[in-house]
């Protein structure tokens, strides 16, 4: 399988709407979903828990579950139709091409296997390394993401490693060969606040040094600002424009005295197994919310800079 790695865009999903039918109703999880993202570039994919995000990488992924549906939209990566591709295809640009990282490190790793053995077996299937290379080959990716004495570690379990460093796995385990595009979702879950500053720090040096897009799936808008695009970032932070977004802006925790200082978005996600779910899923939290937001499909609107807006009545 030839990817064309310097297509622009590197990967692209337009219109992808994803449904879920379970025994108590039909979740229509992701509505006409779409965004791009180039080579070395960061994106986030920001919102509350239950607004789409993890379900976004695993359809990317193509590891949704079986009671997934998707019922329109694409997502093509390097010129390839990842909703047409093969199972074949799509298990060797899993690893190779594209990577994840998944929000319970300690979960995703074998609890029964040695780490060392669990990144050469990355290696050896998607790396074109021999059985002889991939554990020394192991060992210079633990070096790589600054795990202390790589050799020794190698034999460890994750049990017997912290989170922070079952995280640094994970990341090795990634970037093992060298793939085109990372996917880390909530990277950062479950870690102090210095682990997690430098588990971003690593993400975002390994990603400039491979020239990688990075799609960064997370709830903290802090982390988002540090480290993705600049100039886009730093434009949607001083001027949002649609309603939910400066709502999320305005409920990021500051500099507080106490609980009743900090802002809150009033409501919550609607029943998405609703038969007459609004046109607008933030109609009903909404203060510019008019009658055509319950009705009407939701445009995307141009704005100056290359951005868009899916919303009736931006501010």
């Amino acid at each position: 399988m030839t990817i064309d790695r310097q297509s622009v865009p590197l990967l692209a999903i337009e219109e992808l709407s994803i449904e879920f039918r379970t025994r108590s109703g039909t979740v229509r999880a992701l509505d006409r979903v779409g965004f791009s993202l180039k080579r070395g570039e960061t994106l986030a994919l920001v919102g509350e828990s239950g607004s789409g995000k993890s379900v976004t990488a695993m359809a990317i992924m193509g590891i949704l579950d079986d009671a997934a549906h998707v019922t329109g939209g694409n997502i093509t990566f390097g010129g390839l139709d990842l909703l047409c591709a093969s199972p074949r295809a799509l298990a060797e640009i899993r690893g190779r091409e594209v990577a994840m990282i998944f929000q319970n490190p300690r979960a995703a790793l074998n609890p029964i296997r040695p780490i060392g053995k669990q990144i050469a077996d990355v290696l050896v299937r998607h790396g074109n390394v021999t059985g002889a290379q991939a554990p020394e080959r192991a060992i210079e990716m633990l070096a790589k993401v600054r795990i202390p004495d790589p050799k020794r570690r190698a034999g460890s379990y994750p049990f017997e490693l912290s989170g922070g460093m079952c995280q640094r796995v994970m990341i090795a385990m990634a970037l093992a060969c060298e793939p085109a595009m990372l996917i880390a979702d909530e990277p950062t879950t479950g870690l102090d606040i210095t682990t997690q500053a430098t588990i971003m720090d690593l993400i975002a040096e390994l990603a400039a040094a491979h020239s990688m897009a990075t799609l960064l799936i997370t709830h903290d808008l802090g982390l988002a600002s540090e480290y993705c695009e600049t100039s886009p970032t730093a434009a949607l932070f001083a001027n949002p424009r649609h309603p939910y977004t400066a709502k999320l802006i305005a409920a990021t925790p500051g500099d507080v005295s106490c609980l009743a200082d900090l802002a809150s978005i009033p409501g919550g996600l609607p029943d998405l197994r609703r038969v007459d779910l609004p046109a607008c899923r933030y109609s009903a939290r909404c203060e510019r919310s008019a009658d055509e937001c319950l009705l009407l499909p939701v445009p995307r609107l141009a704005l100056a800079g290359g951005a868009e807006v899916v919303c009736r009545h931006p501010l």
